[in-house]
């Protein structure tokens, strides 16, 4: 690392500040979705989606959007619209493995309009909804669960994990890799990366990872967790060598009586241009009509909170650190800039995906 420590050292920030000013706009906000009808019963939809056909989370006029999506079919299933409240908002291209809403529910009998009924039950709920959303193709609801009428989705979210995918190879991205991850042509330098997370994590000002049209109070954030790891592709599909190479593995682990481990060695799912013949130059693993595999990487970002587009911006300054474009140095450098305008370009929406939005149910 290079540069005067006590000149580039990001500044350190009391980590109350924070949370205080987060505690202050959620109580705000929490009053105005509360429901006051006690015969209504609140629940909390867990969803994922693919989003490329999405415009975004959020409600928007002639638009497709998930919030919209979702709303039909509740509309559907109990005969009157509902008002769907997301944990996270997702732009257009943003793809969730479980993003978090709450919604409001009051049974009417459709046999004697005016009579309401017991809520349903969760399971009930499910199977109802996605069955309206068969059709949709790209949607679905992955669970449901009854929760107090003044538990909000997003106010009482008490951290979020966000993946983004990123792909590096020479050879074109695959159709099934379409919109799903984010294709770097150059070879991405892991360690150099790992190093750079080091730099970001933590309770930092992130103005610099904060784009315009944010709507937060402060840009000050704690970031609990940014790692970035390689891992196989996806789909991944084992080769004849590979299977060759567990079939032996497992006959000498069934010899010794040892348990065979379930985990893939690293060279298992490496990129298949290092293995290299030196009589033609050709990858031993070539063969016509088989693919040439790309290196795949995963980055992990977890907080309470984040920033408009944080994650995006933050992925667009590994990768830049990956190719060499960046060093450790300058990560720090644009940490301390506090503007935007310091950043590197922001990585596209198709790899990134809402991963996981953690509560401390009822």
């Amino acid at each position: 690392m290079t540069g005067s420590p006590t000149e580039s050292r990001p500044s350190k920030i009391l980590k109350t500040q924070d949370h205080n000013d987060q505690d202050k706009e959620d109580k705000q906000l929490q009053d105005l979705s509360m429901s006051k009808n006690p015969r209504i019963q609140r629940y909390l939809v867990a969803i994922e989606y693919i989003g490329t056909r999405f415009s975004g989370s959020q409600e928007q006029p002639n638009c497709r959007t998930v919030v919209g999506v979702l709303e039909e079919a509740f509309h559907k299933f109990i005969g009157q619209p509902v008002s769907i409240f997301c944990s996270s908002r997702t732009d257009a291209g943003v793809h969730a493995l479980s993003n978090v809403c709450h919604v409001d529910v009051e049974r009417i009998s459709k046999r004697k309009p005016g009579e309401v009924l017991p809520p349903h039950e969760p399971a009930v709920v499910r199977r109802a909804v996605n069955h309206f959303l068969q059709n949709e193709g790209d949607i679905s609801v992955i669970d449901v669960r009854c929760v107090p009428n003044d538990f909000h989705a997003r106010f009482k979210a008490q951290e979020r994990t966000y993946f983004y995918r990123l792909v590096s190879g020479s050879e074109p991205l695959s159709t099934f890799e379409k919109e799903r991850a984010w294709h770097v042509p150059e070879k991405l330098d892991l360690y150099a990366m790992q190093e750079a997370c080091k730099v970001l994590v933590g309770h930092h000002d992130f103005s610099s990872f904060r784009a315009a049209g944010c709507q937060a109070n402060s840009p000050i954030r704690t970031l609990d967790e940014l790692h970035v790891c390689e891992v196989p592709a996806t789909p991944y599909f084992p080769s004849i060598t590979e299977r060759e190479q567990n079939n032996s593995s497992l006959k000498d682990s069934l010899t010794c009586s040892v348990k065979p481990e379930v985990g893939l060695p690293i060279n298992s799912f490496s990129n298949t241009e290092d293995m290299v013949d030196t009589n033609n130059g050709k990858s031993n693993l070539e063969e016509f009509g088989i693919r040439r595999r790309h290196r795949s990487y995963m980055v992990t970002a977890r907080a309470r909170s984040f920033l408009y587009h944080q994650v995006r911006l933050l992925v667009g300054v590994l990768k830049c650190v990956g190719t060499g474009e960046l060093m450790t140095s300058d990560v720090e450098r644009i940490l301390n800039a506090k503007t935007v305008t310091a950043a590197s370009p922001m990585a596209p929406a198709c790899g990134l995906y809402l991963g996981r939005v953690k509560y401390d149910l009822p």
